[in-house]
């Protein structure tokens, strides 16, 4: 692949650039916020290894920047400061994976391959429309419908059907949805899940006589006609 380092100490730069192209990877290094900004919104790479410290303009601007600029490209944010609420900034202001300082060679690699593979696995999905029962959802124009009538839904909620619908009739566990929609990788401790659940039941299912969104106690949530 190609990677994009955004790094200003240079001797963890070095060292994540080696891991890196030991891993097979090309990596262009940039060693500043102003250079990494230019390089990540002009140049075409399949993953952006991105320090959330940086001089002139930090990571978390970067990643922002670049989420409002439409631009997917997988990023990996690394930062010495690995408490839960830094690593939720760095999530929300749109990061795939956040990997905290010092880290393995290893780990480095790995975390990369599965948030690429993430990226590649939506961009080959079999089709635009998935549907269940009367409920249909269409990828292309981004709409829901159930029974002829349309849902309106919010982008988060969206994605937690879309995800859900993925995977009809199996049984989705909250690890599951905290990492393919909230793309955490930690347990966040809130009751997000549950807020989002209630509010998607309530539209897909409230005035309907057959509910299609079931909990299943203990193990997670299952989309399914029974």
């Amino acid at each position: 692949m190609r990677i994009l380092l955004v790094e200003d100490q240079l001797q963890q730069a070095q060292y994540t650039q080696k891991a890196l192209q030991e891993g097979g990877h090309t990596v262009t290094h940039a060693a500043d916020g102003r250079e990494g900004m230019f390089q990540a919104t002009t140049e075409s790479y399949d993953a952006i290894v991105l320090d959330r410290m940086l001089p002139h303009v930090d990571g978390l601007t970067i990643l922002r920047t670049l989420r409002a600029s439409k631009i997917q490209t997988p990023v990996l944010l690394l930062s010495a400061m690995g408490e839960p609420d830094e690593r939720v900034d760095g999530l929300r202001a749109g990061a795939d994976d956040y990997l905290a300082k010092p880290f393995h060679s290893a780990e480095l690699l790995a975390r990369l391959e599965v948030i690429t593979r993430r990226v590649q696995q939506n961009n080959t999905a079999d089709s635009n429309k998935l549907v269940l029962a009367d409920l249909e959802l269409d990828r292309l124009s981004r709409t829901v419908t159930r029974a002829g009538r349309t849902i309106d839904l919010q982008p988060r909620e969206y994605q937690l059907l879309e995800y859900l619908m993925r995977h009809a009739g199996q049984v989705v566990t909250r690890t599951m949805l905290l990492e393919a929609v909230w793309h955490y990788h930690f347990d966040p401790n809130t009751n997000v899940i549950d807020v989002h659940i209630s509010k998607l039941r309530g539209k897909i299912d409230g005035e309907f006589p057959k509910p299609l969104l079931h909990t299943v106690r203990g193990a997670g949530y299952r989309l399914a006609e029974q």
